[in-house]
């Protein structure tokens, strides 16, 4: 694609997601660069650093075409953690973006995010533009990254993409995953569809799978390019006799942020 990037910034390359990413995007064509706190083992271009090294990261953007933000607290901490890791830090790779001119940041959202948003009475699919509901501190540092990506695009004309990002897992882990589930390579196609497809401003999108029994809108998602082939309704018989289904009023199933709103 003409669009298409070639060398990626990862950062939070050494976490459950970005190791995934690691093994999965280059067949998209793409070079990555890599950044954590953690040493990332096997990769040519590592940067070990945290996102609060100004000279690390300024050096970590050199020629970049495009960010894919994954680095931070992966749940609930403390708020002097969560501050200084997810909220400071986001802000941190978002201005050494802009000073260094990329043109696209992708950044890990959650539907944490909106946690505190009941299901609709029909179970129905919701909606995109539904409003910020954080559960958690952790949701809360995704509100902040959604609307840090909305100022950049509005004022520095940044292309960025928030992913909402339900269950990442090789396999839907319960019953509520098989409405919210994003295989690794599903979510390989999602970051290379934020990656390529067209932008205009701040795009907000739902990360799943191509699940029958879905819980998110992937029209946003679909107007990238993104073309989901996983469905976690092929784990459903074997979850469903192991499990049973979930009460109405289990928190797991009442609310789009699970049991983070306990």
């Amino acid at each position: 694609m003409a669009n298409q990037p070639h060398l990626v910034l990862l950062t939070g390359a050494a976490g459950r997601i970005g190791t995934r990413l690691r093994e999965l995007l280059p067949a998209y064509g793409y070079r990555l660069r890599c950044f954590d706190r953690l040493p990332v083992p096997g990769e040519p271009e590592a940067i070990t650093a945290d996102l609060r090294d100004a000279e690390a990261l300024a050096g970590a953007m050199d020629g970049v075409d495009a960010v894919v933000h994954l680095a931070g607290i992966p749940g609930e901490a403390p708020f002097a953690d969560i501050l200084a890791a997810n909220i400071d830090g986001t802000y941190r790779l978002f201005d050494a973006a802009r000073a260094a001119g990329v043109r696209r940041i992708v950044n890990a959202s959650s539907n944490h995010a909106v946690g505190f948003t009941e299901r609709p009475a029909d179970a129905g699919i919701v909606p995109v533009d539904t409003p910020q509901r954080p559960d958690t501190y952790y949701g809360l540092s995704k509100c902040f990254g959604e609307n840090l990506a909305s100022l950049y695009a509005d004022r520095h004309g940044i292309e960025t993409v928030s992913l909402r990002i339900g269950s990442f897992a090789d396999e839907p882990g319960g019953i509520r995953a098989l409405g919210t589930w994003l295989s690794p390579g599903d979510c390989a196609r999602l970051v290379h569809a934020a990656l390529t497809g067209p932008v205009s401003g701040h795009t907000i999108v739902y990360g799943i799978s191509a699940n029958t029994r879905a819980w998110w809108d992937l029209s946003t998602a679909r107007a990238l390019g993104y073309q989901p082939r996983d469905d976690a309704e092929d784990f459903a018989e074997e979850l469903l006799a192991k499990l049973g289904e979930l009460p109405a009023d289990d928190p797991e199933y009442r609310y789009l942020g699970g049991r983070f709103t306990r």
